[in-house]
C-alpha cells in the first residue's frame, strides 16, 4: 500500500512542475526572445522482486520483476528552435536565426539574450532601451575586416557620422 501512495504522490508532485513549465510557456508567449521550455521525467527507483535469469539448454532467460516507487523530474530542458520572425517596424531590432546569443554589458558585467529589441540612445551607443545595457560586438577596422579573436567592445554609432560613399 505505501508503494502506490509514494508513487501517486510523486507523480502528482511532478505533474504540479510539469504544469509550471507549460504555464510560464504561455505566459511568455509575447515576451521579446523568450526560449519555451519542456520538462522530462525519469524512473526514480524500483524495487526489485524477482531477478533476471540466463537462459538454460531447454529454457529461455526471463527479465527482472520490479515495481516502480515512483518518478522524478530529469529536467527542464531551454528549446533553441527557431521561433517565427516578425517585423516590429523598429530598424534598430535584431533577431538570430539557429544558434547564438547577443552580449549586452551593464559596465562591469556582460549577459547574453536572445531579445534583438535595441536603439540608440543620444550619443549613439547601441543599447537594450528599458535596462541601458550596452550591445556588444567586434569592431571592422577600416577596411571592413572584422577580428572575432578579439575583445568585444561596445556598438557605437555617433549621430551625424558619415561616411564616404564607394563606387559600385
Amino acid at each position: 500500500m505505501m508503494r502506490s501512495l509514494f508513487s501517486g504522490v510523486s507523480g502528482l508532485r511532478n505533474h504540479q512542475t510539469a504544469m509550471d513549465v507549460v504555464g510560464a510557456n504561455i505566459a511568455n508567449v509575447n515576451t521579446v526572445g523568450y526560449r519555451g521550455s519542456q520538462s522530462s521525467f525519469s524512473d526514480v527507483i524500483s524495487q526489485t522482486l524477482q531477478g533476471a535469469s540466463a537462459a538454460t539448454g531447454t529454457r529461455g532467460g526471463t527479465n527482472p520483476m520490479q515495481i516502480g516507487l515512483g518518478m522524478g523530474l530529469a529536467s527542464v530542458s531551454t528549446i533553441f528552435t527557431n521561433g517565427s520572425y516578425q517585423s516590429t517596424g523598429n530598424q534598430t531590432d535584431l533577431a538570430i536565426q539557429n544558434d547564438g546569443f547577443f552580449i549586452v554589458q551593464d559596465g562591469a558585467n556582460q549577459y547574453y539574450t536572445r531579445a534583438g529589441n535595441f536603439d540608440f540612445d543620444s550619443t549613439g551607443n547601441y543599447l537594450v532601451p528599458g535596462t541601458g545595457m550596452q550591445v556588444m560586438g567586434w569592431q571592422a577596422d577600416n577596411n571592413g575586416a572584422i577580428n572575432t579573436t578579439g575583445a568585444v567592445t561596445s556598438i557605437q554609432v555617433p549621430r551625424g557620422a558619415t561616411m564616404p560613399s564607394l563606387a559600385s
